[in-house]
């Protein structure tokens, strides 16, 4: 049997991840064996978020293991405790952003389904990313930038 703990498995530091936005990430849902969810345990320090304000096309869940966490969504913003447990629904009305704004460090517990091709939306800087499983076809663009029709460049 394959396992992990969720208090006590050590995350990694992404690679290009910008002031703001360092964490530590420890796939444990990979690590126990998972495929058919997405299972990850951030370590967040103080005065950095998990990632920017953003919504996917599936529920993602957090739950926060240890400290606590100041939580933007669309429906405004608050404080969630050592315990609470949230879904974000799919779409933009499950718009989220994780911060830790106290001076300790704490931890969360984010899931969803692992499926691909994945689709999120960054409403604060009018980006689409798109991950459909191939990592050569993975693109994040600005919706306004990257847009043609249809048609274009087909014969």
């Amino acid at each position: 049997m394959r396992r992990a703990n969720v208090f006590s498995d050590p995350g990694a530091p992404g690679e290009s991840d910008p002031e703001g936005y360092r964490s530590l990430a420890a796939a444990v849902g990979k690590h126990a064996g998972g495929r058919q969810l997405a299972v990850k345990v951030y370590e967040l320090p103080a005065g950095q978020s998990v990632c920017p304000y953003h919504y996917e096309y599936e529920e993602e869940w957090l739950l926060v293991l240890a400290g606590s966490v100041h939580v933007r969504t669309a429906e405004g913003e608050e404080e969630l405790e050592r315990g609470a447990l949230v879904c974000f629904e799919p779409g933009p009305r499950g718009a989220h952003k994780v911060t830790n704004r106290t001076t300790a460090s704490a931890r969360v517990m984010m899931f969803s389904s692992a499926r691909e091709p994945a689709v999120a939306v960054y409403p604060d800087s009018d980006k689409i990313g798109i991950w459909p499983g191939n990592p050569a076809d993975e693109v994040m663009l600005r919706r306004g930038d990257g847009q043609v029709d249809y048609w274009d460049g087909e014969r």
